[in-house]
C-alpha cells in the first residue's frame, strides 16, 4: 500500500508528460535515466535543475512551473493545520493523503496539468523541447518525488521546513485559545490551608415576642440511658444549652 501511494506523486507528473505523445523522446529519455546519465537534481522555488550527460558533453536542463503565491500558502496552511490528522501526517513527515483534495479546493494543483503550465529549457543544440536531456530529468525528478514528497512542495514554493513550523504555529495558537473552562484544573495551594479562614457573620438579634427555649433539641431526641457522676446527660446538655443561651444558668443543682 505504501509504495502504490508514493507512486501516485510520481505518476501523476510522468502521466502529464507522456500524454505529449513524443513516444521516441521519452523513451530516450527513459533510457538515459536509467544508464544514469542524470547527474544531479536540484529543487528549489519554481525551478527544477538538472545535470544530464550525454556523449562526453554535460547539459543543464531546467523545468520550471509556477510557484503558489503567499496568499496560496496561507489558505493551504491554515486547511492543514486545521485537520488535525493532516497536520499529524506532515510533522512526522508524511503528505497526507487528502492534500490533492485541499489543494485542489483553492482552485490549485500540485502537479501541471499540461504543458502550457511549466517552461522547459536545456543548453544542448536541439531544437525540439522536451529533448531527451529534459525527458531524462523528468523521469528522475519524478522518482525523487516518490523519495521524498515534499520536493513536490519545495518546487511549488514552499520548503519543508518553512511549512512545518509555520503548521506547528497555527496548532500552538489554536491550543491557546482553548477556553479556561476546558483547561485543566490547577492544584490548591496549601500555603494558607492551617489558616483561620474569615468569621460567621453574628447571629441575628431575636424576633421581638418569639419564645426561645435553649436546648429544645433535646427534646426531639429519644431518651439517652447516660449519666456523668450522678447526673443525668440530657439534664447536663440543656444546662450547657442554657448556659451559651444565658451566662447565669449553671449546672443541675447549682
Amino acid at each position: 500500500m505504501r509504495e502504490q501511494t508514493h507512486r501516485t506523486w510520481s505518476g501523476q507528473f510522468i502521466t502529464m508528460l507522456e500524454s505529449l505523445r513524443m513516444g521516441p523522446t521519452f523513451q530516450q529519455g527513459r533510457r538515459s535515466a536509467r544508464a544514469g546519465n542524470v547527474r544531479s537534481v536540484s529543487i528549489s522555488t519554481s525551478l527544477v535543475t538538472a545535470l544530464v550527460d550525454d556523449d562526453g558533453e554535460t547539459y543543464r536542463a531546467r523545468i520550471a512551473v509556477r510557484a503558489f503565491t503567499a496568499a496560496d500558502w496561507s489558505r493551504i496552511e491554515r486547511a492543514l493545520a486545521g485537520e488535525a490528522i493532516h497536520a499529524a501526517k506532515l510533522l512526522a513527515g508524511h503528505l497526507p493523503d487528502g492534500l490533492e483534495r485541499i489543494v485542489a479546493g483553492f482552485g490549485l494543483s500540485l502537479f501541471p496539468q499540461d504543458l502550457s503550465e511549466i517552461v522547459l529549457d536545456c543548453t544542448c543544440p536541439t531544437w525540439q523541447k522536451p529533448c531527451r536531456h529534459l525527458t531524462a530529468a523528468c523521469y528522475v525528478l519524478a522518482d525523487s518525488f516518490d523519495a521524498d514528497p515534499f520536493g513536490i512542495l519545495a518546487w511549488r514554493g514552499r520548503g519543508r521546513e518553512e511549512l512545518l513550523e509555520t503548521l506547528r504555529g497555527h496548532r500552538v495558537s489554536a491550543l491557546g485559545h482553548i477556553g479556561k473552562d476546558d483547561a485543566p484544573p490547577q492544584p490548591q495551594s496549601t500555603a494558607t490551608f492551617w489558616s483561620a479562614g474569615p468569621r460567621l457573620p453574628p447571629a441575628p438579634p431575636p424576633v421581638p415576642g418569639a419564645v426561645q427555649q435553649p436546648g429544645a433539641l433535646l427534646d426531639q431526641l429519644d431518651p439517652l440511658p447516660l449519666t456523668v457522676g450522678r447526673f443525668d446527660v440530657v439534664d447536663l446538655l440543656r444546662s450547657a444549652y442554657r448556659t451559651v443561651a444565658d451566662p447565669r444558668g449553671g449546672l443541675p443543682g447549682h
